[in-house]
């Protein structure tokens, strides 16, 4: 009759390689948030940019610029259907007008969204960032 002296060996190692699967697994959750949120600023100041540009109203209004910004943004946890001002944290949206390198004002529309991330997934003892504020800017031609 043989013994085998192997036999749990695979609990253990599953047991001691968990901790790092589990860390590996939150740490790129928390990377995807950060990606999400990058790709959504930048598409907030694109639209709010195009429509700037676009509207018949002035290019520095940045009312019209805060409106598409935060029409993009509404799925982002922190801001949600309640936050109607571009004035606070976490969402800033300001409008300029850019002069044109023929010196002529008004030929372009320039939108900055800065964006600051909620802790998506906090960790004790610091780990990952805890909260990132994004900068996007978007200059376009007045239409």
């Amino acid at each position: 009759m043989k013994v085998r002296r192997d036999r749990g060996n695979s609990i253990i190692e599953f047991s001691l390689m968990m901790p790092w699967l589990v860390f590996l697994f939150i740490g790129a959750m928390d990377w995807g948030f950060y990606a999400d949120a990058l790709i959504a600023t930048e598409a907030a100041a694109r639209v709010a940019c195009l429509y700037t540009s676009s509207s018949s109203s002035t290019v520095t209004d940045s009312t019209t610029a805060c409106t598409y910004a935060l029409e993009q943004l509404r799925r982002m946890p922190n801001v949600g259907p309640s936050l109607s001002s571009c004035a606070s944290n976490p969402v800033t949206v300001t409008a300029s007008q850019v002069t044109g390198p023929d010196g002529i004002a008004n030929s372009a529309a320039q939108v900055q969204v800065v964006y600051q991330t909620p802790i998506f997934i906090p960790m004790l003892g610091g780990g990952l960032p805890k909260q990132v504020t994004i900068t996007k800017i978007i200059q376009m031609r007045v239409m």
